[in-house]
């Protein structure tokens, strides 16, 4: 294949995309393959010969759609969504065509300026204060990595990136239980180790308590341990809980410790002026994450991290050797000083295409409608005096139990869930939460309907009295 061939393979593709989201519906939401069964009808060696693109596109049609779990599927209500909006399908294609290495500002000026714009656009939307910069991601576990090592090293003042980290006092990190995984994963790759991220217990509302946080870290302090910072949870995956971000900003700031909060999911929501309140204080948090992927339509990878001060996190990941230093008089912004990796793709385009595309208010109708299909059908689920509600939360997400009464209900829900997911009309996921096991229900796809989400109770009750039949 050619570059010559691009535009009549595009146009195939782009055909083959169009049929596919138009029978999208009729698609089982979750793949019923089994494990390694899309493997073993691969070759295990790659061709010697070229083969012919018709070929190759006919297997794609043929093998992948089918093990595919569908995210963009309307009634996909499990895990966070990952919507992808049209504009930003056509934006990922340009992008992809130009395939620039977007490290420095000499190597894409267009697209290092694109993603200052953008970040500029995406605070004044959420109502962060002007002095926020920022930076585009891939993911929101990037960007938590990229905090975590700033607090360790700001707290060493930078010895651990000159001296490494034996011999220096041992760094603290602290967060509650409802935090993403992610932030596991932050202190194992800073070298804190998991015995050194400290989990704070929540009140009845799975908020962080501040007065056990105030009390954690001074005895640390005491026992001569270093507190670095704090990660505070903004829209809990498994549940949507939210720190009361106010509160514990201000018990990490009378210790000077950093703070970052978790918004990946609950950030976007944010361009609604209605649910700002759920993280009221965030304009004093030091950096922040949320991902346009998750619900604004820049589909996936795209993570915004929000930055009060960007000097600590260039300052810990910065290295300007000859060969990438930007040959101008002017004053420019290299991104990758800021984060891990050092190539680095045009995310800004798909943002740009969709907050035009679609424009602030109709992105904001779009989460409403979500937020209020959401609340309707947790309604039934409530009414229902075989499922308990379990966790709520004030945007597009709850988690409820199968309770009928005749049985251990962990157990029923499991069962349950599993039923769902293999009936394949719908797509739900199993989290844990007050002690509890449950299933989530959390809309977001970029096209679902209120009958989409409606579904989520109308399966559920139908597949519930099998399982109950079925003892």
């Amino acid at each position: 294949m050619r570059y010559s061939d691009l535009g009549h393979w595009s146009a195939r593709a782009g055909e083959w995309a169009t049929r596919y989201y138009a029978t999208l519906k009729d698609r089982p939401v979750r793949s019923n393959s089994v494990p390694g069964e899309f493997a073993a009808l691969i070759p295990s060696m790659p061709p010697e010969l070229p083969e012919p693109m018709e070929n190759i596109f006919a297997d794609f049609e043929r093998l992948v759609p089918d093990a595919m779990t569908h995210w963009q599927h309307p009634r996909f209500l499990a895990y966070f969504p990952a919507n992808a909006a049209p504009a930003s399908i056509l934006a990922e294609h340009l992008a992809n065509s130009m395939s620039c290495n977007c490290m420095l500002w000499q190597a894409s000026p267009a697209a290092s300026e694109l993603e200052g714009r953008m970040i500029e656009w995406l605070r004044g939307a959420v109502g962060l204060p002007s002095h926020f910069t920022g930076l585009i991601h891939d993911t929101a576990t990037t960007a938590t990595i990229c905090a975590v090592l700033t607090m360790r090293e700001r707290t060493l003042r930078w010895a651990g990136n000159s001296q490494g980290l034996q011999g220096q006092n041992t760094i603290r990190i602290y967060a509650s239980g409802e935090n993403h995984s992610s932030i596991d994963k932050a202190v194992r790759i800073a070298g804190i180790g998991d015995r050194n991220l400290l989990k704070i217990p929540t009140n009845e509302n799975l908020a962080m308590n501040p007065d056990k946080l105030r009390i954690a870290i001074g005895r640390d302090i005491d026992a001569g341990l270093q507190p670095a910072g704090v990660v505070i949870c903004v829209g809990g995956t498994a549940n949507g809980a939210c720190d009361n971000v106010a509160e514990i900003i201000k018990v990490a700031k009378s210790f000077d410790l950093y703070c970052h909060v978790d918004a990946a999911w609950a950030g976007s929501a944010m361009i609604c002026p209605e649910f700002r309140n759920i993280w009221k204080g965030v304009e004093g948090a030091d950096s922040l994450v949320m991902n346009p992927h998750k619900w604004i339509g820049a589909q996936l990878d795209c993570s915004i991290q929000f930055l009060s001060d960007p000097g600590p996190q260039r300052k810990t990941l910065g290295l300007r050797p000859e060969y990438l230093e930007t040959d101008t008089e002017f004053e420019v912004v290299d991104y990758s000083e800021m984060t891990i990796p050092l190539g680095r793709r045009f995310r800004a385009l798909k943002l740009w295409f969709v907050l035009r595309a679609y424009g602030l208010e109709g992105l904001r109708t779009m989460m409403r409608n979500h937020v209020a299909w959401v609340r309707k059908v947790e309604r039934m689920f409530r009414d229902d005096p075989e499922f308990e509600v379990i966790s709520s939360s004030p945007l597009a997400l709850f988690a409820f139990r199968f309770n009928p009464g005749n049985g251990d209900p962990d157990e029923l829900t499991r069962r349950l869930c599993n039923l769902i997911n293999d009936d394949g009309r719908i797509f739900l996921t199993r989290a844990s939460c007050r002690g509890s096991t449950v299933i989530r229900v959390a809309a977001g796809t970029f096209e679902c309907t209120e009958d989409d989400v409606m579904q989520a109770y109308l399966v559920t009750k139908e597949l519930s009295a099998t399982l109950g039949a079925a003892g």
